[in-house]
């Protein structure tokens, strides 16, 4: 009789990542495998930097394959293309299926692209080669007129990328101003609210919106775009002439997961309960983007969240192998650096407090400084302490 438990864990990013961790520091004998397409890292966070040259491709970039081997996990280089058995079985692209005593899904959500048009757009959250799409652009104009945009789903009010746009926004700012140029550009932000990531608070929009003013940014808002044209973005409202258009839609869940028997929100996420168990089934998990979870309508769709999320996810389901009930559920909460290049402005909130500072130089160089810290735990791995559970 097999005792080894068998863990799949989908993903390579925060999520899927922390989940081994947290797994490999409560148990030690464990079969973790992790099926992703690469065994690589992407530091999404950082990627507002590429346009403005203060990173570069291979900073972003982290080879996992030591980590991997110092925590013992199995990789699998594949896409998921659906599950069977209630989640024992997960389906892969090459035709195959791999059995589990255990899932989690950490693959992240994707993004809705229904706007005509849309093509004519580039979302920074898409990747590295997205990123490096805006810094030739930006480097390679003379000037003229760019726009930044967020969309949402209209049914999952979590899930909204709106942090990245901001901080892109400034940052671009800030970058042409260094360079002498910021009088060859106007610089326009557009959304559908009229209160553009309230996820933050109203004091932080409050001091977002202000920083635009003082920037000489103009602002279309309470308008939803209904369409991109070459060179053009069109409101219910209005047209807003632009060069370049730089639009972050809203996300949904996985492609596969449409098909998965899963139970999905009406915003097409992978439905879970407080304790990370998807909805309706046993020993099946989810954690990051890809999950609708209960809670306050501003929770975020974030790294931090998602590393909390992963960290009860683990617990609950080795407690479920070891004939436990669930029993870790993880806190709400917000933690961000909006970036300005230059400084930093720090946005807290919680179910019970709201908290914005001023810009800083010292919350960018903290940015910078967690950067480094979280990438060297994968960079340069050492085998986590193991506890009993």
């Amino acid at each position: 009789m097999r005792d080894m438990k068998r863990v799949a864990v989908v993903g390579s990013g925060f999520g899927a990542l922390s989940t081994i961790r947290e797994l490999r520091k409560r148990d030690g004998d464990v079969e973790i495998t992790m099926i992703a397409p690469r065994a690589e890292l992407i530091y999404l966070p950082s990627l507002i930097w590429i346009p403005t040259g203060l990173r570069k491709p291979e900073d972003l970039r982290v080879d996992l394959s030591r980590f991997l081997l110092a925590n013992r996990v199995k990789h699998v280089a594949a896409r998921v293309t659906g599950l069977e058995s209630g989640g024992r079985l997960v389906r892969i692209d090459n035709g195959d299926s791999m059995e589990n005593d255990g899932l989690v899904i950490a693959s992240g959500g994707r993004f809705i692209k229904r706007l005509p048009g849309i093509e004519h757009t580039i979302a920074l959250c898409e990747g590295i080669d997205a990123a490096e799409r805006i810094h030739v652009r930006l480097n390679t104009m003379q000037g003229g007129t760019l726009a930044f945009g967020f969309g949402p789903n209209p049914h999952e009010p979590q899930a909204v990328r709106g942090g990245p746009v901001f901080e892109l926004l400034f940052g671009i700012d800030a970058y042409l101003r260094q360079q002498g140029r910021r009088n060859q550009f106007t610089l326009v932000f557009f959304n559908g609210s009229e209160q553009p990531g309230a996820r933050l608070g109203e004091r932080a929009v409050k001091k977002l919106l202000d920083a635009m003013h003082r920037r000489e940014i103009k602002t279309y808002l309470g308008h939803k775009p209904v369409r991109f044209e070459p060179g053009k973005v069109v409101t219910e409202r209005e047209e807003i002439d632009a060069d370049l258009i730089l639009f972050m839609p809203g996300m949904t869940g996985p492609e596969w997961a449409e098909n998965s028997g899963l139970t999905l929100s009406p915003g097409g996420m992978i439905k879970a309960d407080q304790h990370t168990l998807v909805e309706g089934t046993e020993r099946v998990y989810v954690v990051g983007d890809s999950g609708s979870f209960p809670g306050p309508d501003w929770m975020p769709k974030q790294a931090h969240m998602a590393d909390l999320q992963a960290a009860a996810a683990a617990q609950n389901l080795l407690n479920d192998f070891a004939g436990k009930p669930a029993s870790a559920t993880f806190k709400t909460e917000l933690i961000c650096i909006v970036d300005m290049l230059g400084k930093g402005v720090l946005v807290y909130r919680s179910p019970t407090r709201t908290l914005v500072t001023p810009p800083s130089r010292l919350l960018h160089a903290a940015k910078r400084l967690f950067e480094k810290q979280y990438l060297s735990r994968y960079r340069n791995p050492k085998p986590l302490p193991q506890r009993a559970h």
